[in-house]
């Protein structure tokens, strides 16, 4: 699961199949990768209260600079080159539209930075065997995956088509209190095309939402008829063993009696 989940967002990393020197290199770069994604949240907290500008105009750099040096010098140790870049596609999205000039250039692309915590979301889901078991079952994590992506372009564009909602960041927390039917309010859309496409999202989110809850229900019946099972099994077992035993104490008893 954890690879088809990594390959639908070009996120796969280096393949297992690859020499030892590039699944290493892969490995190391993990942890570093997601100190990275937990600043870029620190970083968005620091900006929005304009504490030090200058501290993030270079963060966002090193940060760009980072994902760059990760893609090249794992593109330069993998065997097969081309394959590692078509699976690591998402990456490539990431480095370009990371690029801190064009924000200033495209404002609309600042929504995306939030991108870029996907390989967070990525790496986390590789590193843990738990949330593989959890997110694995029923797809519950290629959905969870799709409700972000929703969120995050659905908040971006309605920044782009309705002046109500000034920049992608307050149109991606509109979606969210939307999508999960919360509603607070405090961000409304104000065009009758803001309202259309609005409206829409929030079908979509009912959806959504109807199936993480069905994904979840199903995920911990199953956990405790998973358990039921091992317990039967368990009983089962013993029985068959107390079974066995009763039965040559039977065939001991008749070897004792047949010799009288």
């Amino acid at each position: 699961m954890k690879n088809n989940l990594a390959g639908f967002f070009g996120l796969s990393g280096v393949d297992r199949g690859e020499n030892y020197r590039a699944i290493k290199a892969g490995r190391l770069f993990e942890w570093p990768m997601i100190l990275i994604a937990f600043w870029i949240i620190l970083e968005w907290y620091i900006d929005a209260h304009k504490m030090t500008p200058l501290l993030t105009f270079y963060s966002d750099w090193l940060i760009w600079a980072f994902f760059v040096i990760e893609i090249v010098v794992l593109s330069s140790l993998v065997n097969d080159k081309t394959a590692f870049l078509k699976s690591n596609w998402g990456a490539l999205v990431i480095i370009i539209w990371g690029m801190p000039w064009l924000w200033d250039v495209f404002p609309i692309a600042g929504g995306l930075r939030i991108l870029r915590l996907l390989v967070l979301f990525s790496l986390l889901f590789s590193m843990s065997s738990s949330a593989r078991k959890i997110l694995g079952h029923n797809n519950l994590g290629t959905t969870l995956m799709i409700s972000f992506l929703v969120v995050v372009f659905a908040g971006t564009i309605m920044a782009t088509v309705d002046p109500g909602i000034e920049t992608p960041l307050d149109g991606i927390w509109w979606a969210w209190v939307t999508v999960t039917t919360v509603g607070y309010g405090d961000i409304v859309p104000i065009t009758p095309i803001g309202r259309v496409f609005a409206g829409f999202l929030i079908l979509l989110g009912v959806a959504l939402f109807s199936m993480l809850t069905a994904s979840f229900s199903a995920f911990f019946l199953s956990e405790s008829e998973d358990k039921l099972s091992a317990k039967e099994v368990e009983h089962s077992q013993k029985l068959g063993q107390l079974e066995e035993k009763v039965m040559s104490l039977e065939s001991k008893i008749d070897q004792l009696l047949a010799k009288k």
